[in-house]
């Protein structure tokens, strides 16, 4: 098995009022509910917009930790879902259907191995 990363950019998500977005929530917690059942949800969130974002920067040799995002962007991470399936294909299927539940794109993305350690 393999764990895959089904996830979304804020700015894919579109313009729609209030009432459109509580009219997804049901059909997307529907797929997430059909995840835990299909024994392939490893976790699943969205994330808050207007909530806090820190900066962590270890490149100078001190750690930086400051307010706002590392880079300015017009793009940013609104939620995502993991789940732990065999292949490409059973990723995209859920792919397909938690995009389906929330009603707007996603991307998939394999995690990569763990390195072995000593």
């Amino acid at each position: 098995m393999a764990e895959y990363l089904l996830y979304f950019n804020q700015q894919w998500v579109g313009d729609h009022s209030e009432e459109w977005f509580r009219s997804r929530s049901a059909p997307a917690m529907a797929v997430v509910e059909e995840m835990k059942a299909a024994g392939v949800f490893v976790f699943a969130g969205g994330l808050e917009e207007d909530g806090p974002v820190y900066a962590v920067d270890p490149t100078t040799g001190e750690t930086l930790i400051t307010d706002g995002p590392y880079t300015e962007s017009k793009e940013w991470l609104g939620g995502f879902a993991i789940v732990d399936v065999p292949d490409d294909e059973a990723a995209k299927v859920w792919a397909g259907r938690i995009a389906e539940g929330c009603g707007w794109p996603h991307e998939v993305r394999r995690f990569g191995r763990m390195p072995d350690l000593p």
